[in-house]
């Protein structure tokens, strides 16, 4: 009997902790030392109440800055409960769980099954956390799993939900916000560096600290940061909904929400919708100051990423043939991603694209009233081989001037096709203009297939000059996606960058060919440019740089690192399209990014790309 008993008092005590304060069950781990067991007398104030729970927080603020004061209560019964309303004392029992809806989500720890034992007071008064003052993010790093490079690859090497480290909050960012997870707290004069997503959620940062901070108050990605200062703001929950009609540097009223975690990123539920107090203007950048000279001495060429085009879709066809003349000012090379073939994603074998380029063509025409005509040249993909929209067969294409620049050879150029391989031959020329880099290797299913081609400068204007110009080399890509990645704020770490281990294999693949160019002259004219789904400081893009002997164009004309942007995704300006130069390219070079879509709405971008044009001396 006295065995029994004293097994009994050990049960007793693992299941059901006594008293036990919102500090001690949160702990200084993302992961509560509670987890799975009953807890009893929990005391706080009701600061916050959702569709579904209630939040509490500690009588009395604690000084420990590693450990949140603030816990959630998971239960509808509760957050019906019209009887209990923020300021009350609640004392209750419960049992600790941690929670997430996705097994690569961090675990948000709660109270659930939670029982109120009584309400000791009414009304009580409590203040809000003051980010920016009473605390502030961390600027860089976002986790000590990360071994201080966020992007590092290899990734996903440890998982926080094993490890569960202990919490550094003034050095990483995660542990910044799991340590205010369930706290509420005020974040004066936010500022928007993201824009909403379908939902009305978004990503801004306050008075703070920022490092990447852009000319349009945006945070650009740079090497090992992921601008952890930002955070989400999410549905309100008085049961209003944000605005989905933000953009980029959009101020709001002050923000007042409890911070929790969910859908894969740390955030702020608001305790009602924002409100949008300014916005930016202009609404969208100028055009590129680059124009073309007419001749070797002033060549132009663009990229453009026009996202799934199709002929079908006119409006998406004329704003894009506005951006070309407009905003591009017609470049004479102009190198594009993502062209669809002739009915776009009607999946019936169909592959040409000849009337989908035809149709853009004549829309630039109408648009320059018949001073811009760009003839084009591409090549077809095998049906469902290149990824993308079903039925779609995305492929890069060239769009090109005719009164300035031809295929190398004009007439007798050879256009390869989908399965053969083009050749550096002696010259140095291409075997096929255009032609496919290695299109059978197994880097490049189910992605699309780099599209080199070598170009010549034509017409009266090109006899000014002395000699003859070297042609232009120009390898047109579009590597594999990001699909697949991890949250910046997930489970694994460092991130999942998904398709990076093919996106290492397509930079060698591609590099290797433009070695075999400058093998064949040291001197070539060689350019690779387009949309190569990675920022430059990441390995894809560091391989194809060792491999190719190009450099990023970004350094050679020297634009800021806070500038180097093309795309917008969650609270990152960051740069999926670059250019990469030989040295015989850099000499006189110039290069610009044209902030079209990046700066719009959501419902207002033509493409989910920004273009970018540069200019060359090929004399």
């Amino acid at each position: 009997m006295k065995t029994v008993s004293v097994l009994t008092c050990v049960f007793a005590a693992v299941s059901s902790i006594l008293a036990q304060s919102i500090e001690d069950i949160n702990g200084k781990w993302f992961l509560s030392p509670y987890a799975g067991q009953d807890v009893t007398n929990v005391t706080g104030v009701v600061t916050a109440k959702g569709p579904s729970g209630i939040w509490l927080r500690s009588l009395e603020a604690t000084n420990d800055k590693h450990v949140s004061g603030g816990i959630y209560v998971y239960g509808k019964a509760l957050a019906k409960n019209d009887s209990i309303a923020t300021g009350d004392v609640l004392v209750l029992d419960g049992k600790v769980t941690e929670y997430r809806s996705r097994m690569d989500y961090i675990y948000l720890t709660e109270i659930t099954a939670a029982k109120v034992r009584t309400v000791l007071e009414h009304n009580r008064t409590f203040a809000p956390i003051a980010l920016g003052t009473q605390r502030s993010p961390p600027t860089k790093l976002l986790s000590s799993l990360d071994g201080g490079d966020v992007f590092k690859v290899p990734n996903n090497q440890s998982l926080i939900s094993v490890v569960n480290p202990i919490l550094e909050p003034n050095k990483y960012g995660l542990d910044f916000w799991e340590s205010l997870t369930g706290e509420i707290v005020t974040i004066k004069h936010p500022r928007a560096v993201g824009r909403p997503n379908q939902y009305g959620d978004t990503w801004v940062i306050g008075d703070w600290a920022t490092t990447g901070g852009n000319e349009r108050v945006g945070l650009t990605l740079s090497s090992k940061d992921g601008n952890p200062e930002a955070i989400l703001i999410s549905s309100p929950l008085d049961g209003t909904r944000n605005g989905d009609d933000g953009k980029i540097g959009d101020r709001f009223e002050d923000i007042t929400g409890v911070v929790t975690q969910g859908s894969g990123f740390y955030q702020i539920q608001p305790l009602t919708k924002l409100t949008v107090v300014s916005s930016l203007k202009p609404h969208i950048g100028e055009p590129t100051t680059l124009t073309s000279d007419g001749t070797c001495a002033g060549v132009t060429v663009g990229s453009y990423n026009i996202e799934n085009f199709s002929p079908g879709d006119k409006v998406h066809m004329n704003n894009l043939a506005n951006h070309i003349v407009n905003y591009l000012n017609a470049p004479d090379l102009l190198a594009l991603q993502e062209i669809q073939d002739n009915n776009g994603e009607t999946n019936d074998g169909t592959v040409d694209s000849a009337f989908t380029l035809s149709t853009l063509v004549d829309a630039i025409a109408t648009h320059s009233s018949g001073s811009v005509v760009y003839n084009f040249t591409y090549i077809n993909p095998l049906d469902g081989q290149n990824g993308g929209a079903p039925g779609g067969n995305i492929r890069n294409a060239y769009l090109y001037r005719p009164e300035v620049l031809q295929l190398q050879g004009g007439r007798d150029a050879v256009v390869g096709d989908a399965v053969t391989a083009n050749e550096v031959l002696k010259g140095p020329k291409l075997k096929y203009n255009p032609g496919l880099i290695d299109p059978t290797n197994d880097a490049w299913n189910a992605s699309r297939k780099p599209l080199v081609a070598a170009w010549e400068v034509v017409g009266p204007k090109a006899e000014k000059h002395k000699g003859k110009p070297k042609p232009l080399f120009t390898v047109n890509v579009h590597f594999t996606s990001k699909g697949g990645s991890s949250s910046l704020h997930g489970d694994a770490r460092p991130p999942v960058n998904g398709g990076v281990d093919k996106r290492i294999a397509q930079a060698q693949t591609a590099g290797a060919f433009v070695a075999e160019i400058l093998a064949r002259d040291s001197h070539a004219h060689v350019l690779t440019i387009g949309d190569f789904n990675e920022f430059a400081f990441v390995a894809p893009l560091q391989t194809f740089a060792k491999v190719s002997k190009l450099k990023d164009l970004d350094d050679v004309v020297k634009i800021p690192a806070t500038e180097r942007y093309t795309y917008l995704y969650d609270a990152n300006s960051q740069e999926l399209d670059h250019a990469f130069v030989s040295k015989k390219l850099r000499k006189g070079a110039q290069f610009e990014h044209v902030h079209i879509n990046t700066w719009l709405a959501y419902e207002d971008m033509v493409s989910d790309h920004d273009p970018s044009v540069a200019k060359f001396n090929l004399c």
